[in-house]
């Protein structure tokens, strides 16, 4: 029963992770487009399918479509998706200068941040609520005794408590590299 919960928990965490790496530092990092969909060829795929994204240097992202009739489409979403990013189309390329943060910029993404890590949170809880239901169920089913319930009920309870700790380290480390100039 705790597997399954304990899936979870790693995917809460991971998803996290990956919209951590998404927020905007002031440096550049693919991350920060590769997830942008673009229209092409009456479809929309991320950019990451369609171009290859490159760190040209520390202020600076290059993305290299593999059919250039793409460039414009590009540039469009990148604006499109309120990234804050101003892409510039070359001849065969799209490169995007990445700003430097403002402290109240900084600001702004310190609440971002707050704010995935409690959604995580409640994604958390939420499969608390459900193990829960799964472990009720197996009570009143006879498949578990009281001791096995009280048993699972404590473990997923410090399982929960572990992801949201770890949640909290994240979103402190994160703070920090946000507000560091």
């Amino acid at each position: 029963m705790l597997e399954k919960a304990q899936e979870w928990v790693k995917k809460a965490l991971h998803h996290l992770e990956a919209e951590f790496s998404k927020l905007q530092l002031g440096r550049a990092n693919p991350n920060l487009v590769e997830g942008v969909l673009v229209e092409q060829y009456g479809m929309t795929q991320p950019v990451k399918n369609c171009a290859s994204v490159n760190i040209l240097d520390n202020q600076t992202l290059s993305i290299q479509p593999w059919d250039r009739g793409l460039i414009h489409s590009i540039a469009k979403a990148i604006t499109e998706a309120w990234l804050w990013l101003n892409p510039q189309t070359m001849a065969d390329s799209v490169l995007i200068r990445i700003p430097a943060l403002t402290e109240e910029r900084r600001k702004e993404t310190t609440k971002i941040a707050k704010r995935m890590s409690e959604d995580a949170k409640v994604g958390i809880r939420n499969m608390r609520q459900e193990t829960l239901k799964d472990i009720k169920k197996g009570e009143e089913n006879d498949e578990l005794s009281e001791d096995d319930v009280k048993m699972y009920e404590k473990d997923l309870q410090k399982m929960v408590d572990d992801a949201n700790k770890k949640i909290d380290e994240m979103t402190k480390k994160k703070e920090e590299d946000i507000m560091r100039v």
